[in-house]
């Protein structure tokens, strides 16, 4: 899907929560995961706001 000649991609909750178990667990920083899934680190954010994760935010 496309909006504003930007891909919008959809993210499966399990893959979510993958990445958020991934950030809590110390290993990648959000701005490490955002780079190695290909996304932007306020999406995230979004996702830490989402699963009120805010032991995250920090991170």
């Amino acid at each position: 899907m496309y909006h504003n000649n930007k891909i919008i991609r959809r993210y499966s909750e399990s893959f979510k929560l993958k990445v958020l178990t991934e950030l809590s667990h110390g290993n990648y920083t959000k701005s490490k995961l955002a780079k190695i899934y290909g996304m932007n680190p306020s999406t995230i954010n979004e996702w830490i706001k989402k699963y009120d994760r805010k032991d995250l935010m920090t991170t």
